[in-house]
């Protein structure tokens, strides 16, 4: 692949080990910083909205990132984020929002058919009742590639950080191909550039570039996506519940609300009993608990968020440790 050919690379970056690991990877190909663009879907909604699913965190996580490798960071979203989509009745899907690179921001859709949800995505790896993958971040995307001029007539790259041993739904994308926005106005091409890594090869990448990674793997999560998951393992549960638990209680509450649990053979109550708190958050939990652990949280990102030799570079207690993702 040529990768000298496009003229914009866009990375999904979650913030995450696989995001990183693909973003790195660019580097470590040679590509001009210039030409890359960091993409972050929000997942609860505009910048700076209440945390309803997502890690309090990560909106900061990925600015520092990106303000380390002065590369820019756009933030897309749906209005009203996961929770307003989870709720619709009888409402047409939130219109999607996103940054432009002059400071503006613009937006499209909100005026389709109205219908009703009232209940979570379904544990599924079929993207159509799996809906908060489809709705948050897929669909998100193509709306701000499609609405935006500067696309047009450009050869753009969208590259994402799928790996085939995460699932065996996962291991037959394709690693490369068109994108759903390549037509005759844009080339839109997709890569998936560590589909065929291992988890060790993407820890060896962070390592040689010193980065450290998003605090949820150091309060011991193995992969990076919402902190109350839908596929949250017993033991996610548990820990999320003991970080925020006000953040848990809100969705148990709309799990008696809807009459229907987001795993069908238990609750999310069920889960935080049956499950064991990490032990990275049990010993974090003991400087800081309830409403403070925001702020803590953000401050010992602040202090991790330095890039070079000054910082003896660590394997976070999360790493090979349960994944709990899309399978």
């Amino acid at each position: 692949m040529n990768l000298d050919e496009y003229d914009t690379i866009i990375v999904a970056f979650s913030g995450g080990k696989d995001s990183t690991a693909c973003f790195l990877h660019l580097l470590e190909c040679g590509v001009d910083p210039e030409k890359i663009e960091l993409w972050h879907h929000l997942i609860d909604g505009a910048p700076g909205s209440e945390p309803f699913m997502d890690w309090p965190v990560t909106e900061e996580y990925c600015e520092n990132f990106a303000e380390a490798y002065k590369v820019p960071l756009y933030f897309s979203w749906r209005e009203g984020g996961f929770k307003r989509e989870m709720l619709r009745d009888e409402q047409s899907t939130g219109a999607v929002f996103w940054q432009n690179p002059d400071g503006t921001v613009s937006s499209s859709g909100g005026k389709g058919p109205k219908n009703t949800r009232k209940k979570f995505p379904q544990v599924s790896a079929d993207l159509r009742v799996r809906w908060c993958s489809a709705y948050l971040k897929i669909d998100v995307m193509s709306a701000a590639i499609n609405n935006q001029e500067r696309f047009k007539g450009q050869k753009t790259l969208v590259v994402t950080g799928e790996r085939a041993e995460e699932s065996k739904s996962r291991s037959r994308y394709k690693t490369f191909e068109d994108h759903r926005c390549n037509n005759a106005k844009r080339t839109v091409h997709h890569w998936r550039p560590i589909h065929g890594w291992n988890e060790k090869q993407v820890w060896e990448i962070i390592e040689r570039h010193n980065i450290w990674v998003h605090p949820a793997y150091w309060m011991g999560w193995g992969r990076l996506s919402c902190m109350t998951c839908i596929f949250g393992s017993e033991n996610q549960w548990a820990s999320a519940s003991a970080l925020f638990p006000e953040m848990v209680e809100r969705i148990a509450e709309y799990e008696d609300e809807f009459g229907l649990t987001i795993r069908r053979d238990r609750s999310v109550r069920e889960m935080v009993e049956a499950g064991e708190v990490f032990e990275p958050t049990q010993e974090y939990l003991t400087e800081a608990t309830g409403a403070q652990m925001s702020i803590h949280m953000k401050t010992a990102l602040r202090a991790h968020t330095f890039w070079g030799d000054a910082l003896r570079w660590e394997l976070p207690p999360g790493a090979y440790g349960e994944n709990a993702g899309p399978n």
